[in-house]
C-alpha cells in the first residue's frame, strides 16, 4: 500500500522512482515506532543494496521530506530522526512522542487531547493551528518497575542491617 502511495506522489510531482527511494522509503515503514537517524537507514538499506552512499540516503530522506512523506523529529539527543510521515491518508497531527528519561525509549502515542484547544484558539484569536508537535518526559514501565524493584530492595537491605544493630 505504502509503496504504490509513494509511486503515485513521485509521478504526481514528475519524479522518478528508484530503487533507492524505495528502500529508504520501505526501511522507514518497516520500522514502525522505531525513529531512525540517516546513518542507521543507510545501514540497513546497505544490506540489501550494498551500492548505495549515504549522501544518497540524504538526498533521499530530504526529498521525502519535502514530499511529506518522512517527518523529521529531534528527541533531544542530539540526532535528526525520522519516521512515516502522511502517506495513504495517515494523519501525522495526531502522533506524540512519550520519551523515558532513564533508558531513551521512545513510544509513539496516537491521540490528541488539544483538539479542542486548537478550536478555542481559533474562535478567540482567529489564529488556525495546522500542526503541533508533543513530546512528554518521563519513565516507562519497564524502568518504573526496576525503579521500585530497586526501592524494594533497598527498604529489605535496610532493615536487615538495622535489625542487625
Amino acid at each position: 500500500m505504502i509503496q504504490d502511495d509513494f509511486e503515485k506522489i513521485l509521478k504526481e510531482h514528475g519524479l522518478k522512482k528508484t530503487k533507492q527511494r524505495i528502500l529508504v522509503l520501505e526501511t522507514l515503514a518497516s520500522c514502525g515506532d522505531r525513529h531512525l537517524t540517516a546513518e542507521e537507514i543507510y545501514e540497513i538499506v546497505k544490506a540489501e543494496f550494498p551500492e548505495i552512499g549515504l549522501a544518497t540516503v540524504y538526498r533521499t530522506i530530504q526529498l521525502l521530506l519535502e514530499l511529506k512523506l518522512v517527518e523529521s523529529i529531534q528527541l533531544g539527543d542530539g540526532y535528526v530522526r525520522y519516521e512515516i510521515g502522511r502517506i495513504g491518508g495517515q494523519e501525522a497531527h495526531h502522533h506524540h512522542h512519550l520519551i523515558c528519561l532513564e533508558c531513551k525509549k521512545v513510544i509513539s502515542f496516537r491521540d490528541d487531547l488539544l483538539d479542542e484547544l486548537e478550536k478555542r484558539i481559533k474562535e478567540s484569536v482567529s489564529f488556525q493551528v495546522i500542526n503541533h508537535e508533543v513530546k512528554l518526559y518521563g519513565y516507562c514501565e519497564s524502568c518504573l518497575k526496576q525503579e521500585q524493584e530497586s526501592q524494594k530492595g533497598e527498604q529489605e537491605a535496610c532493615k536487615t542491617f538495622g535489625g542487625a544493630i
